[in-house]
C-alpha cells in the first residue's frame, strides 16, 4: 500500500481516534435517541463507494481506496464530536476499542494461520470436487467459525480451479455457504451466535437450527452442482488435464496447532470471567485482552515457524488483509449512528421498524436485512433484547433467557437463522465475505461488483430460497 494512504490514517487516527480514547467518557447519554436517520448518510455514502467506484473509476479506486475510507471517517467524525463532544468521544473510542481492533485481530490472526497450511496435489476443479470442498468448508464453519473455515478452505479451491475459466459462480458459492449459512450450528461458528452465548443462551442450544441449516445448505450445494455441471462442460478440457497427479499432502500441518489456540482463545473469552479493565475510559475484561493477546502470540508463531516456501505455495500476501483494515475501519466509523439509532429500538428514528416486528417470520427478515448491510454481532443482539422485552418484560436477563430458549424456540430460532444466514447477501454483510472476495481477486479471479454480487447472485438465489424458508419454517 503507498505510504501516502498509510500517513493518511496515521493523521486519522492522531487528529480523531487517538483523543477521542484520551479524553472519552463512560456516559449514560442515548444519542440513539437523538440522533436523525440522516445522520446514517455517511455510512451509506462509504458503501456506495465501495460498490459503485471500482465501477466507475476502478484505477482512482485501486491506487485511493484507503483515502476514500478516511474521507468517509471524517465526515462523520469531525461534526459528530463537534456536536457530542464527550459522548461522541466515548461512541468512537469504544467501537474501535471495543471492536474494531479485536476485529482485525481476529481476522489477521486467521489470516495468517491460514495462510500457513498449504494442501498441496492434484485437486482438479471438478463438480464433485468442488462441491465436496463445500461441504467440507460448510461443516468446518460451525466448529473453527466461519472466518476461520473460509481462511482454509479459499486457497484449495482457488488452486484447483486454477485452469477453469468459469469460476466465479464457485467462490460465491463459497460465500453463500463457507462463509455465512455453515456458522449456523455452534457459538464458535459466527459472532452472533457467540453474543448469544454470553448472555445465557446454552451452547448447545443452536443445534436445534440444524433444520434450516441443512435445508438451505442442501439446497444451495444441489443447486452449486447444477450450476458448475453446466459450467463445466462448457470448459476446454484439454486446458484441465495435469501432466502429472501428483497425491495430497498438507505442508505447514503446524498451523493446526495454532488454529486449535485461536478457538481456544476465543472460548477462554466467552467462558471466563476474571474482572475488568479501563482503557481510555473503556472497559474492558481482562479475558478478553487475554484472548487478543494469545491470537497475536499464535500469528507471530506461524509466520516464526512456517516455511517461506509454504506460504510462497499459498500465494500469500498481506493484500487481502490490509483492504479489508482499511475499508473496516471507515465503515465502523460511520456505522456508529446506524448501531446507536437500532439500539434505542422504540426511542429512535427506527422505531417504526421495531414497532411493527411480531412475528418469527418479522424477526427473521428483520434480524437478516439488517445483518446484510451492518454488523449483525450488535443486529442479533438488539432483536435479541428485542424478544425479551416482548415476552418477559421487567425479568431478569438470566431468567428470561431460559425461559425464551424453551418457550418461544421459534422466535430466537428466527433472530438466530436471520442474523447468520443473511449475512451473505452483500460483500460486507459478514467479516469472511470481503476477505474471500480480496482473496480471490489477489489469485486473478475477477469478482462481481459489490451490486453485481447482489443483482446477479444473492437476490435471485438467497433472497428466493429465504421466502422458501419463511414459509416452511416461519
Amino acid at each position: 500500500m503507498k505510504k501516502t494512504s498509510c500517513i493518511l490514517y496515521l493523521i486519522l487516527i492522531f487528529l480523531v481516534i487517538l483523543p477521542a480514547t484520551c479524553f472519552a467518557k463512560e456516559t449514560t447519554r442515548d444519542i440513539g435517541s437523538i440522533l436523525p436517520l440522516w445522520s446514517i448518510l455517511p455510512f451509506i455514502g462509504i458503501l456506495l463507494s465501495i460498490a459503485l467506484m471500482p465501477l466507475i473509476v476502478p484505477h482512482f479506486w485501486y491506487h485511493h481506496f484507503p483515502k476514500v475510507s478516511a474521507f468517509w471517517a471524517l465526515v462523520l467524525a469531525i461534526p459528530f464530536l463537534f456536536f457530542f463532544k464527550d459522548t461522541a468521544a466515548y461512541s468512537i473510542a469504544h467501537i474501535f476499542i471495543a471492536d474494531y481492533i479485536p476485529f482485525i485481530i481476529l481476522l489477521w490472526a486467521l489470516f495468517t494461520v491460514s495462510g500457513g497450511i498449504y494442501i498441496k496435489g492434484s485437486l482438479k476443479g471438478t463438480p464433485a470436487v468442488n462441491s465436496l470442498l463445500l461441504l467440507i468448508g460448510t461443516i468446518l464453519a460451525s466448529v473453527i467459525g466461519t472466518t476461520g473455515a473460509s481462511m482454509l478452505m479459499i486457497r484449495p479451491i482457488l488452486r484447483s480451479n486454477s485452469q477453469r475459466t468459469h469460476k466465479v459462480h464457485t467462490i460465491v458459492f463459497f460465500i453463500f455457504l463457507v462463509s455465512n449459512i455453515g456458522g449456523a450450528l455452534t457459538p464458535l461458528g459466527d459472532p452472533p451466535l457467540f453474543l448469544g452465548f454470553l448472555h445465557g443462551v446454552p451452547f448447545f442450544w443452536t443445534l436445534k437450527i440444524f433444520p434450516q441449516m441443512a435445508f438451505a445448505s442442501a439446497i444451495l450445494l444441489f443447486l452449486y452442482l447444477i450450476i458448475d455441471f453446466y459450467w463445466y462442460k462448457k470448459e476446454d478440457k484439454s486446458a484441465l488435464q495435469h501432466s502429472e497427479a501428483e497425491p495430497l499432502k498438507i505442508e505447514g500441518a503446524r498451523n493446526f496447532i495454532l488454529l486449535a489456540g485461536i478457538i481456544g482463545g476465543v472460548l477462554f473469552s466467552g467462558m471466563v470471567r476474571m474482572g475488568e479493565i479501563n482503557i481510555f475510559g473503556i472497559h474492558q475484561t481482562t479475558e478478553n485482552l487475554i484472548r487478543d493477546a494469545i491470537l497475536i502470540v499464535m500469528g507471530f508463531l506461524s509466520l516464526i515457524f512456517t516455511k517461506k516456501e509454504v506460504r510462497a505455495g499459498n500465494d500469500f500476501s498481506w493484500a487481502p488483509i490490509a483492504e479489508v483494515a482499511y475499508l473496516f475501519a471507515g465503515i465502523f466509523m460511520t456505522i456508529i449512528p446506524a448501531l446507536a439509532i437500532l439500539k434505542a429500538g422504540e426511542n429512535g428514528a427506527l422505531a417504526w421498524l421495531i414497532k411493527s416486528i411480531n412475528t418469527p417470520a418479522h424477526y427473521f427478515w428483520a434480524s437478516g436485512s439488517l445483518s446484510s448491510f451492518l454488523d449483525n454481532a450488535p443486529t442479533y443482539l438488539t432483536f435479541f433484547n428485542s424478544a425479551i422485552g416482548k415476552f418477559y418484560p421487567g425479568m431478569p436477563e438470566a431468567q428470561a433467557v431460559a425461559k425464551l430458549t424453551v418457550a418461544n424456540i421459534s422466535y430466537l430460532a428466527a433472530i438466530s437463522a436471520g442474523s447468520v444466514f443473511m449475512g451473505a447477501n452483500t460483500y460486507i454483510g459478514n467479516a469472511p465475505n470481503f476477505m474471500v472476495k480480496s482473496i480471490a481477486e489477489e489469485a486473478g479471479v475477477k469478482m462481481p461488483s459489490f451490486f453485481g454480487y447482489m443483482f446477479k447472485y444473492s437476490i435471485p438465489i438467497l433472497v428466493v430460497l429465504f421466502i422458501v424458508m419463511t414459509f416452511i419454517f416461519y
